[in-house]
């Protein structure tokens, strides 16, 4: 059942965003060097590695570490990445990744393949085993303002407590913190 939703969401989401999508193609391109979109190598469930989109909210030549392991992160940002990041318009092209089944709409945000304290801590507790999401429990309590062990927490008790009426109930909190910007520091 979560399959076909991820699939029937993704594509009426693609359908009715295809022209904000598009001007964001047009605006990345036309701010700055580089490609329009970043595919960075994320872990998926099993930690199986998978390419992710974005669009290209950073400079070129940006280290591949987590934002906030940056000296300032503000210093890689293109003109318009500040923008993609707090709407959160730059995480639209990972609706591809969930056509093609390595994402779901809800589950926990996939790591990138080099934060191994995180991808341990996730398999020791079984967090491994899901799909990651665009959003999940941890991003709409706290996002971007929790440590590790706390979204290893969230992620457990989205693990234990999984449903379709959960999955609706993160989707609404994700678009109701995404129009007021909550959460987000980067």
């Amino acid at each position: 059942m979560k399959r076909i939703f991820d699939l029937v969401l993704s594509v009426l989401t693609l359908i009715i965003l295809l022209t904000p999508m598009a001007l964001v193609c047009i605006a990345v391109k036309l701010s700055s060097k580089g490609a329009i979109l970043y595919w960075s190598d994320r872990v998926g469930k099993n930690n199986k590695i998978f390419k992710m989109p974005k669009f290209r909210s950073m400079l070129i030549n940006t280290p591949a570490i987590p934002t906030h392991l940056l000296g300032n992160p503000d210093e890689y940002l293109s003109p318009i990445g500040d923008f993609l990041r707090r709407s959160s318009l730059d995480e639209l092209p990972q609706l591809f990744s969930i056509m093609k089944g390595h994402m779901s709409f809800i589950g926990p945000r996939p790591a990138l393949y080099n934060q191994e304290d995180l991808i341990a801590f996730r398999a020791k507790e079984g967090v491994d085993k899901l799909l990651p999401g665009i959003t999940g429990w941890a991003q709409v309590n706290g996002r971007d303002n929790l440590s590790i062990a706390e979204k290893v927490a969230l992620d457990v008790q989205y693990l234990n407590n999984q449903s379709f009426l959960l999955d609706i109930k993160i989707l609404w909190m994700t678009f109701i913190k995404v129009i007021y910007r909550d959460g987000v520091s980067h």
